[in-house]
């Protein structure tokens, strides 16, 4: 067992690219995962589980069919299952994933833009 601190910044140094979680500490069975964002992502939902979204710098909104949120460097949001969304960034944004074991970026809908799970920074 590490007695380390997990020091956002230097993981997320390691991370080269958009969209792409990477986990740095799991409690229980969730996962927090690190992830850059820029640009649109795809609309997508997750069936059986609410996601975390808790940013670190910049802002995002996270656009809903019936309106959208923005959240905020500092500020979290909890988007609830099976609730269909699609985060947007105009500039990069640096947040914290807090979601289950094995859930998959794209939700239920899959695609290309899906990234690899359990990668661990």
């Amino acid at each position: 067992m590490s007695h380390s601190s997990i020091n956002f910044a230097q993981k997320l140094a390691l991370i080269d690219q958009h969209w792409q979680p990477r986990v740095v500490a799991e409690m229980n069975d969730y996962q927090f995962k690190l992830v850059k964002l820029q640009g649109e992502f795809v609309w997508h939902h997750h069936e059986t589980t609410d996601e975390t979204f808790l940013v670190l710098d910049g802002t995002l909104r996270i656009e809903f069919r019936d309106g959208s949120v923005e959240v905020s460097a500092g500020e979290m949001y909890v988007v609830p299952r099976g609730v269909e969304h699609k985060p947007c960034a105009e500039r990069e944004v640096k947040l914290l994933l807090i979601e289950p074991r094995g859930v998959l970026n794209t939700g239920e809908e899959g695609g290309e833009r899906t990234a690899q799970n359990d990668v661990w920074i």
